[in-house]
């Protein structure tokens, strides 16, 4: 049996674990932006200054279609085929998939899933592997929320259990070898856009200025869009939709993201195979999978319906 065969569902929380709750105060509500906002206008005010000096339009172009095939591996592969089951996919795409994703250096494609399981059956409890709400609802304890959210649980020891959370994954020939493939790729995300930089320019100096912009620069934005779904949106935002947790929309996310900052109706809904489901709510990730099942390759997706989402929206 495979992956495609069995969605993913994820283990239930156990009974009597507390829900942290409670509202902020303005001081903590403005220093999430700042946390947010001041370390990306550093990052792109670098742009113009580095234009000419170090960035040109090849890593431009290279940065951005690696963002957006190891982008689009973790939010349509890791996250909405892999841990949800949002649709099936034919044996090609799955590998391609768990490749794509691996590129993204945000860990293997089953370690990856674990983690993700774990975090949606104990979301913002006890347990959730990076709940913003673990340690108050204090400006120092949301301070110190924010930073274990978006990053610091990344340097926790303690391993999530992949017998318990992905034994479908661990059933799938193709998936553990991809898996255990990871460190390989984690080095050809980064030498191939120096390689193409290098041979596009014919110079060492375009694969140097490739692998740092295309390469690092490319994998670090994308670390910092993705683990800000863990914080920011638990965080700051709207919630239209019924969820038993704090997970809320943050539209300026939702482009770099390729949709996954429509949070709040994934937590709603987790196999819902779209997350943008209102007027103007942008969602790549979505319209990638509905090109995949028009091509074929794709088959039984978990479209939203009109019911369902009255049906959430009244119990918001």
């Amino acid at each position: 049996m495979t992956v495609a065969d069995s969605p993913a569902r994820p283990a239930g929380p156990p009974a009597g674990k507390p829900i942290l709750d409670g509202r902020r105060g303005l001081a903590p509500h403005i220093a999430v932006y700042v946390f947010v906002i001041v370390p990306l206008l550093a990052l792109l005010a670098a742009v113009p200054f580095a234009w000419g000096w170090g960035l040109g339009w090849t890593d431009v172009v290279l940065a951005l279609v690696f963002y957006v095939i190891s982008g689009l591996g973790v939010t349509v592969g890791y996250h909405r085929y892999f841990t949800h089951g949002s649709f099936k996919a034919k044996r090609p795409l799955r590998v391609a998939l768990a490749l794509a994703g691996s590129l993204a250096m945000q860990g293997s494609v089953i370690k990856w899933v674990a983690d993700h399981r774990r975090h949606h059956a104990f979301s913002d409890k006890e347990g959730d592997p990076h709940s913003p709400w673990l340690f108050g609802t204090g400006p120092t304890a949301l301070a110190k929320g924010f930073w274990h959210s978006h990053m610091g649980w990344l340097f926790d020891r303690d391993q999530t259990n992949e017998e318990r959370f992905t034994p479908d994954l661990l059933r799938d020939r193709d998936i553990v070898t991809v898996d255990k493939l990871f460190v390989l790729l984690s080095v050809l995300t980064l030498l191939l856009p120096a390689a193409l930089g290098g041979l596009i320019t014919w110079s060492w100096w375009g694969a140097v200025t490739a692998l740092f912009w295309a390469g690092l620069v490319r994998v670090a934005l994308l670390h910092h869009v993705t683990w800000s779904i863990n914080s920011i949106c638990h965080m700051i935002g709207d919630q239209p939709f019924a969820a038993r947790d704090h997970s809320r929309n943050v539209w300026p996310l939702a482009v770099l993201s390729f949709g996954e900052s429509w949070h709040n109706l994934h937590h709603a809904d987790p196999t819902c195979a779209r997350h943008g489901v209102q007027r103007g709510q942008v969602d790549i990730s979505a319209r990638v999978i509905w090109a995949f099942e028009k091509l074929g390759w794709a088959h039984a997706v978990r479209w939203p319906t009109q019911r369902r989402l009255e049906k959430l929206a009244r119990a918001a």
